[in-house]
């Protein structure tokens, strides 16, 4: 029965083939778009919460909930560069129209490949880039490959810590002006920023007075440390 249906369907050619790959793309790119506009809506639900537990002096929902935008923003970080990953192949695939008009036939491309390799490996569009594989496995354009497992090597610690940091400053940025007790490395950074500040209007309005530089500089040096 399939054979029969291969004979009455008619085969793409190379030309319609690329249209359709670009122009799911760009639905997928669209789809990315909205996903990111969603999650920026919900972080400004998120920042008036830390708002609201700061008020209460509920440090611990406010530090959840800042943690909660330290992840959503990384989350937008990896779809903006899935989306200019997918216009990366589309670009490439717009190239090989002349190519293809040429020989007949899809040409292979290793840049498309390798794209197509990492967006498989992204959460967010794996399953839809496997059916793009499939496809242009079978019209040539790339080789057939083994998806390999997520790189494990990062050091979960060292990215447990960097989080951590993330979160001090979503809170410092949020709830600084309104909570009584932040943790011990947002008054650091609130201390050094204001120091910073300090030093640097100082020096703007061309502050003569070389011992009330030095104190102020000696402040900046203390939280630095």
């Amino acid at each position: 029965m399939e054979k029969v249906m291969n004979i009455i369907k008619p085969k793409a050619n190379p030309q319609q083939q690329l249209r359709d790959w670009q122009r799911r793309l760009r639905q997928e790119c669209r789809n990315i778009e909205r996903q990111i506009r969603d999650i920026q809506r919900e972080e400004k639900t998120v920042q008036k919460a830390i708002r609201d537990a700061a008020k209460r002096n509920d440090m611990v929902s406010a530090k959840a909930l800042a943690k909660e935008i330290v992840m959503s923003r990384r989350t937008v970080n990896r779809l903006y560069e899935n989306k200019a990953q997918m216009n990366s192949i589309s670009m490439h695939l717009g190239e090989s129209v002349a190519i293809a008009r040429t020989v007949g036939h899809l040409s292979k491309s290793a840049e498309v490949m390798k794209l197509v390799n990492d967006l498989m490996k992204a959460p967010d569009v794996a399953v839809t880039m496997q059916e793009f594989s499939k496809e242009m496995t079978k019209a040539g354009v790339i080789e057939e490959f083994v998806n390999d497992a997520l790189d494990s090597a990062l050091d979960s610690e060292d990215m447990e810590e960097e989080i951590e940091e993330e979160v001090d400053k979503v809170l410092t940025a949020i709830a600084g002006e309104t909570a009584a007790e932040l943790p011990a490395a947002v008054r650091k950074e609130r201390v050094k920023q204001s120091a910073q500040m300090e030093e640097e209007e100082a020096i703007a309005e061309g502050v003569d007075d070389e011992g009330e530089l030095e104190e102020i500089r000696a402040r900046l040096a203390s939280v630095r440390s």
